[in-house]
């Protein structure tokens, strides 16, 4: 029995004696794929081409089945394609625009594809010509300026942005895409901000648009001057508001949703912001996919401007987000981890709220909230990357004078609730009895807490650096400006000196994979700016006489490293520079247990005292500080600042092209669908 199949631009009726009937887009694109010209014949060929529903599949199907030779023998005609694809972009009608834009996407995707072996230059030259290419790229990007800034469809600014990531992306690495040079000289940062500062366009398109930004500021640069990173860097107060609400909000949502899904304790269908967002069980730590084209543009926007960190400490009324109705998860992940873009639907009601009786927060508090899920999982390449980034995006901040004086502001109070990681020995903090305290507790909270639970087999020793970096230098802004912050800061010291006992326990397993020493002289000399200028910058007196006390009772930990150090700095092995290091930096702490254990032995023989109480040897430690003589060690408060360029280079251009490649795999023929489109305009005038 005979039946219609459509397939690949074909339409027929099956059966013996009919060849198959083919679709007139189908037709027309096979005339263009033969060496003459099709409008000879048939003056109006263009005209009607554009009226035509593209046939997304078959055209770059047709495009990736030719060779070499055989492309170039089609040369002109696909230049002709791509001209009147851009003098299409000028119609009135969005039907012809539509369909330019999507043919566009199609011939960028199909020439690339054929040739990926070669360079830029022969892809321009497929794509337009040489001699055409400079006005062919200015009339292109100046018509998606125009669609990107008009008041019309959001559809139609849907399919720009899908262009120009289309265009970004062909290549893996983006700074060896030439196409590239085009869009630097034509820019479309102020589309782009525009995008973003206009409610509407941001809730249809601020994914796409923050996406595009952070791959363009990433083009070529550490090579030459980049346009956008310039107008990145002088960007108003009014747009990088703009910029910073809708990066952390969609962060927030990803939060938000995790949150209460977790006290709500129904797993079983997800309400999520990103594909299949977050996993997680009822007894299990709540896990959110993270998204690293979103914490890359939320990298640059703090790396590149100031005004970015002003802006995270503004307030803004506390979210009260209602869930918006999603489709269910596939079982089966159809976009990789890392970039997937959210549904419409869920970005729409990321908006802020203009009640004035909502609780206040800040942005600041949404980036801490978001870095204590996506830090507390660091197994997977993506995961690790988020860490990182997050990790990088603290130091960046806590290096800012600006923003030091925001977080350590004793006016300043707020109560943060960040996720803590379930442990067998702790509790479960209670989250009602969260004091109101300056922010900079929060990040000091948030370090603890990534210290305490990562002391593991694949041990994240990058990460851990980052860690101790960002404490040492807020510790370095309380010495510089003596504030006085009152913060449990013996639960910094017990992490300290718990992960350099888990550095000695696991030393052989983890020399063969790291330098432990550097890690280990980082953690003595914050125990070092403690004992130096802690006298400045610790709350009270009493403070003071606890980090002795911890020190002390502690003493043997100290004691262990001192010997494994000293071990391997007598040796000639290649630790040898490192240990002696730590050796050195010892000096003090081991003055501290040498100068008070003997006195507190002799105040307990004497009371005959067999185990003396806290109070007890703080009684000994007050009473002996005038006989402690101590070295004076040089450059404790000094840090080497964040330099991307020098140390971060490499990291930055492999995350970029992860995030490039997972970009065009989620541009799939699907996301292009022409439906929604054709019902928008479904009247041609």
């Amino acid at each position: 029995m005979a039946q219609v199949e459509k397939r690949g631009g074909l339409l027929r009726k099956s059966s013996a004696s009919k060849k198959p009937l083919k679709e007139k887009v189908v037709l027309m694109y096979d005339e263009i794929f033969m060496t003459e010209d099709p409008s000879k014949c048939s003056p109006r060929f263009w005209e009607e081409l554009f009226l035509m529903k593209v046939n997304l599949e078959y055209l770059e199907g047709k495009l990736e089945s030719l060779d070499g030779e055989e492309l170039m023998k089609i040369k002109d005609n696909i230049n002709c394609l791509f001209q009147h694809c851009i003098q299409a972009l000028g119609e009135e009608h969005p039907i012809r625009v539509v369909n330019a834009l999507q043919t566009l996407c199609a011939l960028i995707r199909g020439v690339h594809q054929k040739n990926k072996s070669t360079s830029g230059f022969d892809i321009i030259n497929m794509l337009m010509g040489f001699d055409k290419a400079e006005l062919c790229m200015k009339n292109l990007m100046e018509s998606l300026d125009s669609l990107l800034c008009a008041e019309g469809s959001e559809s139609l600014k849907s399919l720009c942005l899908k262009l120009l990531l289309c265009l970004v992306t062909v290549t893996d690495n983006i700074s060896q895409n030439t196409i590239l040079e085009y869009v630097m000289i034509n820019s479309i940062f102020e589309a782009i901000l525009q995008i973003l500062s206009h409610p509407p366009s941001r809730r249809e398109h601020g994914y796409d648009a923050v996406v595009l930004l952070a791959l363009l500021v990433n083009y070529r640069k550490y090579e030459s001057v980049n346009p956008y990173i310039v107008k990145l860097s002088i960007v108003d107060d009014e747009a990088t508001l703009n910029v910073s609400i809708w990066i952390l909000f969609f962060l927030f949502r990803q939060y938000k949703d995790k949150e209460e899904e977790h006290q709500s304790g129904f797993f079983s269908a997800l309400t999520n912001m990103v594909g299949s967002m977050f996993i997680a069980d009822a007894h299990e730590k709540i896990s959110v996919q993270t998204n690293e084209a979103i914490l890359l543009a939320l990298y640059e926007a703090v790396h590149l401007n100031r005004n970015f960190i002003t802006v995270l400490a503004q307030s803004h009324p506390e979210m009260g987000l209602v869930t918006s109705p999603v489709s269910p998860a596939p079982t089966t992940p159809v976009t990789p981890l890392g970039t997937t873009p959210p549904s419409s639907d869920v970005i729409s009601s990321v908006e802020l709220p203009l009640d004035a009786d909502v609780q206040t927060s800040n942005l600041l508090i949404t980036f801490l909230k978001y870095s204590s899920i996506v830090m507390q999982d660091t197994k997977d390449e993506h995961r690790l990357h988020s860490g990182k980034l997050c990790l990088i995006i603290l130091t960046c901040i806590a290096e800012d004078q600006y923003a030091n004086a925001f977080l350590h502001d004793d006016n300043m109070n707020f109560r943060v609730n960040l996720h803590r990681m379930p442990m067998r020995h702790r509790k479960k903090a209670a989250d009602k009895n969260l004091p109101c305290r300056p922010l900079v507790c929060a990040v000091l909270d948030l370090m603890v807490e990534f210290i305490v639970t990562h002391m593991m087999k694949e041990f994240p020793m990058d990460l851990y650096i980052r860690c101790i970096q960002v404490v040492h230098k807020l510790l370095c802004y309380q010495k510089k400006c003596r504030v006085r912050l009152h913060y449990t800061w013996r639960e910094l010291w017990s992490a300290l000196i718990n992960l350099l006992k888990f550095l000695m326990s696991n030393e052989t397993v983890l020399l063969a994979k790291h330098n432990i020493f550097t890690l280990a002289l980082m953690i003595v000399n914050l125990f070092n700016m403690f004992i130096t200028y802690g006298d400045t910058f610790l709350p009270t007196p009493s403070s003071y006489d606890e980090l002795y006390y911890e020190i002390i009772r502690m003493h043997q930990s100290f004691d262990n490293l001192y010997s494994m150090v000293l071990r391997l700095s007598t040796n000639a092995g290649q630790w040898k520079e490192a240990a002696s290091k730590v050796t050195h930096a010892l000096v003090n702490i081991r003055a501290i247990i040498n100068h008070f254990n003997p006195k507190i032995e002799s105040y307990a023989a004497v009371n005959h005292i067999s185990q003396l109480s806290e109070e007890q040897v703080l009684e000994v430690v007050r009473a002996n500080y005038d006989t402690l003589t101590l070295k004076l060690q040089d450059g404790l408060d000094q840090y080497e600042r964040y330099s991307e360029q020098h140390k971060e280079a490499a990291f930055f251009k492999e995350l970029v092209r992860s995030i490039s490649t997972n970009v065009r795999r989620n541009l799939a023929f699907h996301t292009l669908s022409q439906e929604v489109l054709l019902k928008e305009f479904s009247t041609i005038s």
